[in-house]
């Protein structure tokens, strides 16, 4: 057995893999609470983790925990974990979704010499979202934490220092931090500099490792609490999409996954540096050693659900209204920005429905709408990575998303690329057990993933000529009002 950890913004989730029957054995799941404001505020306490964590183990199989070989943590990206010298946490940990550091972004960005000199020089502008401006952050508005500062983790690398009693970076995970040199994998010096010109951020930050090593091993104390044998390895882990890229074999060139979740990504595995000079795609490594092209939008099953509440419908009506709906939602659009986007770069940004008159103001349209709009954004990365001469042939689908049918025939419609979905569906959680397990056993990655992963053939589907023909129409009329509501923003 191998154990996957998955920290999330929303739930902590474990999972036991049985290697031998190539299957999941068993998983668990805790939800976890969400501190926000209207002022973008996004923060979670580290200590919820551990909590949710010790509750997800304890329900997995007694006989399966104490099979375990390897573990390996997954990790929602970009979140600050303050430590000081004895490894206490010092603030709340601000997450990947918290809007709040859009002035710390601009002041980095300009100590660094503007925004182009950032994407050429680290590989990736400075956003909300990343570590960097968290830092800056919390030396403006809580200095005694910062001063205390010690060490610098993100999510993922908390839990591992929890159950190792190392403190270590990854490569993958490293890179969405805004700091790591994502061609050289090391720390800049000077994004570093610019982030705190007063004082050397390079001792606060932790050593990098890759990810073809274990860090450490369990510790004994962890070990008896969580009923896990004593002093099995623990891999390195890595980011969320880095272990979902895992989990989902988009390991070798030509293949691109695309996850629906709060937040839709879409990434691909490529063996050089991506470095999109407009920025939209993240320029980040992989934690297999490669790189992993990614993009992500803030707002995916946001849209929905915010819609379906409101309409005050369950899923299965949702789904029925939607299909009932004809493609392109009579015109109505919805520009999705709820929680601000990153996708553009709008940390401030409003949700709007636009194209409404009284002849297609129903639920339908309104759901559709939502719905279709979410899959505008990835269609939008879609062309950015061929605009990188980053080549697909398929699309992998996971996230909460993907067990929708209505989801999964837009997708492959709106973006024209064969949809494929995987008998396991475990996303994050699932890359997170094999890395564990293509550590301990010392196979090749690819033959591992080639052997674990297998396809769900009838929830898999073709785009269809016709509707991809009326979406490239559909999807025009959606960039021209999203241009208009991003104007309002900016």
């Amino acid at each position: 057995m191998y154990l996957g950890i998955d920290i999330g913004t929303q739930s902590v989730k474990t999972l036991l893999y049985d290697l031998d029957r190539a299957t999941v054995h068993a998983t668990s799941s805790e939800p976890l609470p969400l501190r926000s404001d209207r002022d973008g505020t996004r923060e979670q306490e580290a200590s919820w983790w551990i909590v949710a964590l010790e509750a997800c183990v304890a329900r997995l199989p007694g006989a399966g925990r104490r099979a375990v070989r390897a573990v390996a943590v997954s990790g929602q990206q970009h979140g600050l974990v303050p430590l000081g010298s004895e490894d206490e946490v010092l603030a709340p940990v601000k997450l990947w979704c918290d809007t709040t550091t859009d002035q710390q972004c601009e002041e980095i960005t300009r100590a660094f010499g503007g925004r182009k000199h950032c994407i050429t020089s680290v590989g990736n502008a400075i956003l909300p979202g990343y570590t960097a401006s968290k830092i800056r952050w919390l030396k403006q508005h809580r200095p005694a934490a910062y001063d205390a500062l010690a060490t610098v983790l993100l999510p993922h690398d908390y839990i591992n220092l929890w159950l190792t009693g190392e403190r270590v970076m990854e490569y993958g995970d490293a890179s969405g931090t805004g700091l790591l040199d994502i061609r050289k994998r090391e720390w800049h010096s000077k994004m570093l500099q610019a982030v705190d010109a007063d004082r050397s951020l390079a001792d606060v930050m932790p050593p990098l490792v890759g990810a073809e090593s274990p860090i450490g091993r369990l510790r004994k104390s962890v070990a008896e609490q969580l009923g896990l044998p004593g002093n099995v390895p623990v891999s390195s882990g890595g980011g969320d999409n880095m272990m979902t890229a895992i989990g989902t074999g988009t390991v070798v060139a030509g293949r691109m996954t695309a996850s629906l979740g709060t937040s839709a990504t879409l990434f691909a595995s490529a063996q050089q540096a991506v470095i999109d000079t407009a920025g939209d795609i993240a320029a980040f490594c992989s934690s297999t050693g490669d790189w992993l092209p990614l993009l992500c939008t803030m707002n995916c099953t946001v849209a929905t659900e915010l819609t379906r509440r409101t309409l005050n419908m369950s899923l299965e009506e949702m789904e029925a209204a939607v299909a009932a709906a004809p493609v392109g939602a009579e015109g109505v659009v919805t520009v999705p920005f709820f929680n601000g986007e990153r996708t553009p770069d709008l940390p401030r940004g409003k949700g709007c429905v636009l194209g409404l008159d009284d002849s297609n103001y129903s639920s339908g349209n309104l759901l559709r709408s939502a719905m279709e709009s979410s899959i505008y954004g990835l269609r939008y990365g879609l062309d950015a990575f061929s605009r990188n001469h980053c080549s697909v042939d398929s699309l992998r689908l996971t996230g909460g998303g993907s067990s929708s049918a209505v989801w999964r025939q837009m997708v492959a419609d709106i973006l024209n690329l064969p949809v494929t979905v995987q008998t396991c569906n475990e996303g994050a959680a699932l890359g997170a057990a094999l890395q564990a397990a293509w550590v301990d056993s010392g196979d090749g990655l690819v033959d591992l993933l080639d052997a674990q992963l297998s396809v769900d053939e009838p929830r898999c589907c073709l785009p269809s000529t016709q509707r991809t023909a009326a979406y490239s129409e559909h999807y025009d009329n959606y960039r021209r009002q999203a241009e208009v509501v991003m104007r309002l923003y900016l």
